[in-house]
């Protein structure tokens, strides 16, 4: 079986189904094996501690020994003061690094409405949503260092009310932007002892946004914890339920023979970037040869139809099989590292668990985000920057970098254009959040992204913490890992933009 056919992750068959080996036995249907029931089972360490259990080590240390350019940038704009997992990963892209940390040192560290405190106590609330402790971890030391009170750090019923009230509009934009009114807004920034003032709120929503799209990375990129354990015997005793061995998928030492690359698959995955290299020259062909523009009834229908189609990405046999297993990740992730914290440690910091992303396009009362009526370009930057100076252009720059980033390659292909591409990709996020660009043919996004990228797009930006290495895996696979972080660029900027576009719209109609 080619990896790109196989499941993301773990299927299980019903029990009683006539597939186990016995009463109540459940059977992987990717391998066929009985899986585990309530035991410990013990798994080895990782051979690597690099910075990514998705990325080989040695690529990315080749980047990271090259780049003197990128160790100037950590000088000047680090926050913690060292070179983290999440700055050697993206330094496979060294201009968009640029821009990325000039923008977190500013609103981090620089003049701003917020105290220090706050805004690291904001970007813990904002990773909590989805459970990343890296993320967490990393900015309660941060917190700390500001001079933050630590009992605080004993949840969120001993933080002041004001940042108690951001729990409502940090739900919405992790998971569901498009709820946010102004409603929100003036409940925020009403009279009182705990109001918030515009300027803080958007400096708020830029941490909120900037902290959930990039746990959308973290995840998405397979980033390791920091710090190695001291172990004596290499292995680990975790505890599993109902799960399979061919789901160890989340660290670059796991074989498994469903997995085992083979002639095969080569061949296999070498027709699939052919094919995706053939779509990409017809459709630009078409383009140059189309002599009228497709109606804008055309256009409608051809969005309303990937929207549509969106509903059924991951849902159709992935999603269960991912809640099933959502929790053994965070598991997997703490045999790394005994300071990574616990579901229950992260819960403290999270109100209304259950809340999580629903399909927009479910919701047939709400209408969809004509980005023509509200631009980031027209309207979003102008009011960020208004309020909160300078910060709109460095979310520009950071916006633009990452959209118009290429190397004219593609794979083993060289000067290509890869436009068409990148826009599929952006406005694809965009479109699973109801956004909708009017002069934007959707059929592209049909013909240029194939259903495994699709699955891996939509479980990054929408539920990150359910992305395995199996997922990453199974789209592109002749293609550089360099190439596949920029994906997970493009799905981070264009997750914040969207969370942005709806926050400020809810604030200019607030003012209006």
């Amino acid at each position: 079986m080619s990896r790109g056919s196989s499941a993301a992750s773990c299927p299980a068959s019903a029990p009683g189904d006539g597939q186990g080996s016995g009463l109540g036995r459940r059977v992987c249907s990717n391998c066929r094996k009985v899986l585990r029931q309530e035991k410990k089972i013990r798994v080895s360490l990782p051979l690597t501690r690099g910075p990514s259990a998705f990325i080989p080590e040695k690529e990315v240390m080749q980047a990271n020994s090259l780049n003197e350019r990128m160790h100037l940038l950590l000088e000047e704009y680090s926050t913690s003061g060292r070179l983290d997992n999440i700055t050697r990963v993206m330094s496979l892209h060294t201009q968009y690094l640029e821009s990325f940390l000039r923008s977190q040192f500013y609103v981090l560290r620089m003049d701003g409405p917020l105290p220090l405190p706050y805004r690291h106590y904001i970007a813990i609330m904002a990773a909590a949503r989805h459970q990343c402790s890296y993320l967490i971890n990393m900015h309660v030391d941060e917190f700390l260092k500001t001079g933050g009170i630590p009992e605080w750090l004993n949840g969120l019923e001993y933080v002041p009310q004001r940042l108690k009230n951001l729990n409502e509009i940090n739900k919405l934009l992790a998971h569901r932007p498009w709820l946010v009114s102004k409603e929100h807004i003036q409940q925020l920034v009403k009279t009182g002892e705990n109001n918030w003032s515009l300027p803080e709120l958007v400096h708020a929503v830029v941490l909120l946004a900037h902290y959930h799209a990039l746990a959308s990375f973290v995840f998405g990129s397979g980033i390791n914890p920091e710090r190695d354990l001291d172990t004596s015997n290499g292995y680990r005793l975790i505890s599993v339920n109902n799960f399979c061995v061919c789901d160890l998928a989340n660290d670059n030492n796991i074989e498994n023979a469903s997995l085992t690359s083979n002639n095969f698959e080569i061949s296999d995955s070498l027709s699939e970037l052919e094919a995706l290299m053939d779509r990409m020259k017809r459709l630009q062909e078409e383009k140059e040869e189309e002599e009228e523009e497709a109606s804008q009834e055309e256009m409608d229908t051809r969005f309303e139809k990937e929207k549509t189609e969106s509903l059924l990405v991951v849902t159709e046999g992935t999603a269960p099989c991912l809640l099933q297993f959502s929790s053994f990740r965070v598991s997997w992730i703490s045999a790394f590292d005994d300071e990574i914290s616990s579901i229950a440690d992260v819960s403290r910091y999270v109100e209304d668990p259950g809340f999580g992303y629903k399909d927009f396009g479910r919701r047939g009362d709400l209408p969809t985000f004509r980005a023509q009526d509200y631009t980031w370009e027209n309207h979003g930057f102008s009011l960020v920057n208004r309020l909160y100076s300078d910060i709109g252009h460095l979310l520009d720059e950071k916006f633009r970098m990452v959209y118009n980033l290429t190397y004219n390659t593609m794979a083993t292909h060289e000067d290509v254009d890869t436009t068409m591409l990148r826009r599929a990709l952006f406005n694809y996020v965009h479109c699973m959040y109801g956004i909708r660009y009017d002069d934007y043919d959707y059929g592209e996004v049909n013909q240029l992204l194939e259903r495994n990228l699709k699955v891996y797009i939509k479980t990054v930006t929408c539920y990150p913490e359910r992305t395995t290495k199996r997922m990453y895996d199974a789209y592109w696979r002749q293609f550089k890992h360099s190439e596949k972080v920029h994906v997970n660029l493009l799905l981070m900027e264009a997750r914040m933009q969207a969370e942005l576009l709806y926050a400020l719209r809810a604030i200019t109609r607030h003012l209006t």
